[in-house]
C-alpha cells in the first residue's frame, strides 16, 4: 500500500512541489512553476485546498475512486481528507489554486462560515466545471490574494486575505448552483430515486433492522457524497434531505397508527427507534399531538 504523507502545513505542501513559502498559513499556488513533480502520491490533508485544473495531465483520486477532474474543473478538499495524485509520465501539472491552514481563518467571518461551503466534501463526479468567464473570475480572486501576500504585513493583512478567500468561495457556491441548474434532468432522476428508496426503506424491514436512516445511507445508494446529495435535494425541492426523511417517517407513522392495530411502541420499533419515548417526542414535535392523541382523533 502506498505511504500516506501528512500535509498539515503550507510549507510541507510547498516543499512537495519545490515552491517558495511566502506566508506560513496560506499560499496561492501555480503548479506550472513547480520544480519537483511527485507522480504517484497519497496525501492526508491537514489544510484547505482549492484548485482550477487547466490541462489534462493525470488522475486525481478521492479515496479509491477517480475524481471527475478534467480540463477546466475546480476541486476542493478540507482537512482530514485523503487524496491521491497519479500523473502521466513526463506530465507537468498546469493548475492554479490556493491552500490555507485552518488557523488562518480563526476569528474571521470565513472561520465562522466555513462549514457552509459544503463543496469541500464533494466526491466522485462532483467537481465544478467552469466556463471561460468563470475561470477568469477564479483567477482574478486568486490574484487578489497573491497581491495581498506580497504586501507588507500589517494589522489588516489577515482580514483582507480571509475576505478575499471568502469571495473566491462565494463565487464557487454561485457556480455550483449554476451547475445544479444545468444538470436539472439528472438531478430530478436522483430525486425520483431518493423517493423510491425512501418508500422501500420504510415499507420493508430495513428501518426495524438498521434503525433510522441517515442522509449518507441514501447518498451512498445513488453514488454521491452526503454533502453533494444534500445540496442537490435542497436545490431541487427547497427542503433538506433530512427533512424529506423526517416527513416520510411521520407520514408512515400516521398510517400505521391509524390503519393498523400496532401499539405506539410497535410502531416506534418498526420505524427504527430504539426507544418509544424518542419516537413519541419526535411525533409530537412535528404533528402537534402525541401518537395516542392522534389515534383517538382519527378513530
Amino acid at each position: 500500500m502506498d505511504e500516506i504523507i501528512k500535509i498539515d502545513t503550507i510549507d510541507k505542501y510547498n516543499k512537495l512541489y519545490g515552491l517558495e513559502t511566502i506566508h506560513p498559513l496560506v499560499a496561492v499556488v501555480d503548479l506550472t512553476k513547480a520544480t519537483t513533480f511527485p507522480n504517484h502520491i497519497r496525501m492526508n490533508m491537514g489544510i484547505y485546498s482549492l484548485f482550477l485544473k487547466q490541462t489534462i495531465c493525470g488522475d486525481l483520486k478521492y479515496g479509491k475512486k477517480l475524481y471527475d477532474y478534467q480540463e477546466g474543473t475546480i476541486v476542493s478538499f478540507a482537512p482530514g481528507q485523503v487524496i491521491g495524485i497519479e500523473l502521466k509520465e513526463d506530465a507537468r501539472p498546469s493548475s492554479v489554486g490556493i491552500v490555507f491552514h485552518p488557523d488562518l481563518i480563526r476569528g474571521t467571518s470565513l472561520g465562522e462560515n466555513i462549514k457552509k461551503y459544503s463543496f469541500f466534501s464533494y466526491e466522485v463526479n462532483e467537481a465544478l466545471h467552469v466556463s471561460e468567464e468563470e475561470k477568469q473570475i477564479i483567477i482574478d480572486c486568486l490574484n487578489k490574494v497573491r497581491i495581498e501576500l506580497n504586501h507588507a504585513i500589517d494589522k489588516h493583512s489577515k482580514t483582507l486575505i480571509a475576505k478575499n478567500i471568502e469571495l473566491l468561495l462565494d463565487y464557487c457556491m454561485r457556480f455550483y448552483e449554476r451547475q445544479f441548474n444545468t444538470r436539472s434532468k439528472v438531478n430530478k432522476d436522483i430525486l425520483m430515486q431518493f423517493e423510491i428508496l425512501l418508500d422501500n426503506y420504510f415499507q420493508g424491514e430495513n428501518a426495524e433492522n438498521k434503525g433510522y436512516p441517515t442522509v449518507k445511507y441514501f447518498a451512498d445508494k445513488v453514488f454521491l457524497s452526503p454533502n453533494y446529495f444534500g445540496d442537490l435535494i435542497k436545490k431541487e425541492t427547497g427542503q433538506t434531505a433530512q427533512q424529506h426523511i423526517l416527513l416520510k417517517l411521520i407520514s408512515v407513522a400516521k398510517d400505521r397508527i391509524v390503519n393498523t392495530n400496532q401499539s405506539v411502541t410497535e410502531v416506534a420499533y418498526g420505524l427504527g427507534f430504539q426507544y418509544a419515548q424518542h419516537f413519541s417526542r419526535l411525533f409530537k414535535k412535528n404533528v402537534g399531538c402525541s401518537p395516542n392523541e392522534y389515534k383517538k382523533m382519527n378513530a
